[in-house]
């Protein structure tokens, strides 16, 4: 009887190893691959939209949460305020998938990432339902609803802040946006529809982020790099003086290019370095990128960040600096120009870089993950990404902004009682208006924040309404605290 006894036990624990290590293998190993399969597998599709989603927090607020639903799926998405937070949270949807931080944290919203397998495994022996993850991120509330507000609505465009320190995204919002609640039901007819009907809003996109996939002409903003670059070179310091005719000849071409009018570049013939970028003289930029030449230029765009692809941890579009360049498209690219594209993320992070004694942080929106008992699953630590320029040409590029803002094209970003650092830009684009730019810093001597502000297709004085005002506003929010 007692080796009878002991032959089920052996039997009855080879079968709790053999289910424990199938689940194990499902959870480590094969959970990519059958996740993969998902949008061939109704069954999966249905499991997912009967789980308990994580929520994504504000502040503990959540912005995106699941609650209790009376049709077969049992939890249904719900999205709040979700104009301000659409192109951050994506949206979880049956006849759609799901984008942005629904898609990028999804395993450990929908509670089957490796972390939560223990979780999991009790909830299977306990027969209760697992929850997923929820997500808290670094916005403040109060900066990303004024940010939003400082865009028209009818106008297409753009505002990221970050903390220069530690990367962490303080705001980021984009017009035009829509309510990802139309795109959450459970009827997939009706989903269909709407998502008919957001795809004819001009300038939207519901599957992208504006502020990290969109790639825009930078205009003027890019003389931050090239003069970064001609610092770093050697070749130009605080005392180099170089011709400024108001046209320059385009080798190859009949055509020159002219500085930038509303400034005060016609009042000298040469001009320095400090004058050049607080006038935004482009003649000067163009014959720094004919010295420097294209490769030098290419580098410290790199190291700026531009043509690379990160995670933050949604994905965020390669800004590109352009290569194979012949004279004339090397003038345009130096003054953002022609071929050069910049995410409003991209144009951040180079003021954040410069504001951080030249060291570029990674740009990060995730605070914690918890799970549902509250401990804590992951909490991003900062991240060095790059080391764009040395201290000293930091410290000189910040000296350059602030003359900027304190006597050049960007006064109405001055905050009293504090100094800023800033630079404007316009991009001209062919058979639309200009995208107006401005992007910068403050406090100038202990950064707490860097912006950047795009306004897409309007002409020169919506721009410096809507850019440079807008800036200061949210600088001075930050500042005042």
């Amino acid at each position: 009887m007692n080796q009878a006894i002991r032959n089920s036990w052996v039997v009855a624990l080879a079968m709790f190893v053999l289910v424990l290590g199938s689940l194990t293998y499902v959870q480590f190993f094969a959970a990519e691959e059958l996740g993969d399969m998902t949008p061939y597998n109704s069954r999966g599709v249905y499991q997912d939209f009967g789980r308990d989603r994580g929520s994504i927090l504000v502040e503990g607020v959540p912005v995106a949460e699941s609650v209790p639903s009376d049709d077969e799926f049992k939890f249904q998405r719900v999205y709040n305020s979700p104009e301000l937070y659409s192109h951050l949270t994506g949206y979880f949807s049956l006849a759609h998938g799901n984008t942005q931080l629904e898609s990028a944290m999804n395993d450990y919203l929908a509670g089957t990432s490796n972390e939560q397998f223990y979780e999991r495994l009790v909830q299977l022996f306990t027969g209760g339902q697992a929850q997923g993850a929820s997500v808290e991120l670094t916005i403040d509330p109060q900066l990303q609803q004024m940010a939003y507000d400082l865009i028209p609505d009818g106008q297409r465009g753009s505002i990221v802040m970050l903390d220069p320190k530690t990367g962490d995204i303080l705001a980021m919002v984009s017009k035009p946006s829509y309510d990802t609640n139309r795109l959450a039901g459970h009827d997939t007819g009706v989903v269909t529809q709407n998502m008919d009907e957001l795809l004819a809003v001009p300038g939207l996109s519901p599957y992208l982020n504006p502020a990290t996939q969109s790639l825009l002409a930078p205009g003027s903003v890019f003389k931050l790099v090239v003069a970064a670059a001609g610092l770093e070179s050697g070749n130009y310091d605080a005392d180099s003086v170089i011709p400024n005719p108001q046209e320059l000849p385009l080798p190859g071409t009949n055509i020159a290019l002219p500085n930038f009018v509303n400034g005060a570049c016609a009042s000298r013939t040469e001009a320095d370095l400090q004058f050049a970028l607080e006038q935004s003289c482009n003649t000067v930029f163009a014959q720094m990128a004919w010295e420097l030449g294209e490769g030098t230029l290419a580098e410290q765009a790199k190291l700026f960040g531009f043509d690379t692809s990160i995670n933050i941890p949604t994905r965020v579009e390669a800004s590109h600096f352009p290569t194979e360049q012949d004279q004339a498209q090397l003038a345009l690219s130096s003054i953002g120009q022609g071929s050069v594209t910049a995410t409003p993320l991209e144009v951040a992070m180079i003021s954040s870089a410069i504001a951080n004694n030249g060291v570029q942080m990674k740009p990060n929106l995730i605070r914690t993950v918890r799970a549902s008992d509250l401990s804590v699953i992951e909490e991003p630590d900062p991240e060095v990404l790059n080391t764009s320029v040395s201290p000293e040409t930091a410290r000189q590029l910040t000296e350059w902004m602030v003359d900027v803002v304190e006597r050049g094209t960007a006064t109405s970003a001055q905050v009293p009682g504090y100094t800023v650092a800033g630079k404007t830009g316009t991009a001209e684009v062919e058979g639309r208006g200009d995208n107006a730019w401005f992007t910068g810093f403050a406090p100038a001597d202990d950064p707490q924040v860097a912006i950047a502000v795009v306004m897409e297709d309007v002409d020169l004085a919506t721009g410096a309404q809507l850019t440079t005002p807008s800036a200061q506003k949210l600088l001075e929010a930050v500042l005042n605290k």
